[in-house]
């Protein structure tokens, strides 16, 4: 209808029995939003063609959204992905096809900074080894002299990339008085300054990292960037943390140097296979602490990007450019800059 704009949700925002993946999500705002109407899709990976013919937007969760999912009656407007990672969108496709993609950088820059921060307090503190000696009884606990942690004074914070997420994890740790050092081909020289960075080479950010934060989004370019080579560069003490994404790490060569410890253990919340198979040999290591890709997910985390992906989704129904689009190029394309007018015109600005 022409004076309804139709969103559609991915499937896997609802579970089985109908009832919300994420309750703190809160789709009220979308829901009660005049001219605005909201449904969810059957599950589908990836999205079909045919579920999407009839709506304006798409909001997504874990899904891909193909070149084979994009309607050719072009209605679809925007495809708002709930977070940051957008390795399941066909992002080119979605250029050609005017589609804008949309994250939330809003939603993720704390919580994802602070599971850093809690992998890092968790390593170096030896939390989980002292956990294990805890319960182990006498024998155990009077071993504790032979673990101790390491402080954090001093020490230098490394971090490839200093987007959105890797500056909000140096702000958070200026309380530590560690040095601060980074590698970004697109650093923002003006933030390092202000946050006080410094900007070093690929080697150089791993070889004189204590802890090294792995905080680039995966592309053809960062895909094993992490490799063999450039773990043979870190100290022996060294600590390695991955919150971004799993192909980043080459896990073979990663779970080799844990396994030999040519560094001191690692703190991972994504694995380059999501679950891993039991019989993975990262899981029988000691010296590594794992999370289901899930260490950042709590209630303010999926509010915000709930909330980022509504405002959105309204932006782009009120004829607005909304924020956090990854492929720019699409804004200056006549198709969509049409949509957007034809939205204003329809619903006000």
């Amino acid at each position: 209808m022409a004076d309804t704009f139709r969103v559609a949700l991915s499937g896997d925002f609802r579970k089985a029995d109908g009832s919300p993946t994420f309750p703190d999500f809160d789709l009220a705002p979308l829901q009660s939003a005049p001219g605005v109407e909201v449904a969810f899709l059957e599950n589908a990976n990836p999205v079909r063609a045919d579920q999407i013919a009839d709506f304006d937007a798409l909001i997504l969760l874990m899904p891909r959204f193909a070149r084979e999912s994009i309607h050719p009656n072009g209605r679809l407007s925007v495809v708002a992905r709930f977070g940051v990672g957008y390795d399941n969108v066909d992002v080119p496709a979605c250029t050609e096809a005017g589609i804008p993609l949309v994250i939330t950088p809003d939603g993720v820059r704390r919580p994802v900074a602070v599971s850093i921060i809690t992998f890092m307090l968790a390593l170096t503190g030896k939390l989980m080894i002292k956990d294990k000696l805890t319960r182990g009884g006498p024998e155990t606990f009077n071993k504790r002299a032979e673990h101790m942690g390491v402080g954090l004074v001093g020490r230098t914070l490394g971090s490839v990339g200093i987007g959105n997420i890797g500056a909000e994890l140096f702000r958070l740790a200026k309380p530590f008085d560690m040095k601060f050092i980074a590698h970004d081909p697109l650093a923002d020289k003006a933030i390092a300054a202000e946050l006080g960075i410094e900007l070093v080479g690929l080697e150089d950010v791993f070889r004189r990292s204590d802890v090294l934060c792995v905080n680039c989004p995966l592309t053809p370019e960062t895909r094993h960037l992490v490799n063999a080579e450039r773990l043979s560069l870190m100290k022996p003490t060294a600590y390695l943390i991955n919150t971004a994404r799993g192909p980043i790490v080459d896990q073979a060569a990663l779970t080799k140097v844990l396994s030999e410890r040519r560094i001191a253990g690692a703190g991972l919340d994504v694995l380059e296979v999501e679950p891993p198979a039991p019989d993975d040999p990262i899981l029988k290591l000691d010296n590594v602490i794992l999370a289901p890709h899930a260490l950042c997910w709590t209630d303010q985390c999926f509010a915000g990007n709930g909330a980022a992906d509504v405002k959105a989704v309204l932006d782009i129904q009120h004829g607005r450019v909304p924020r956090g689009v990854v492929n720019r190029a699409v804004l200056d394309q006549p198709p969509f800059k049409t949509r957007l007018d034809n939205y204003r015109n329809r619903f006000g600005a």
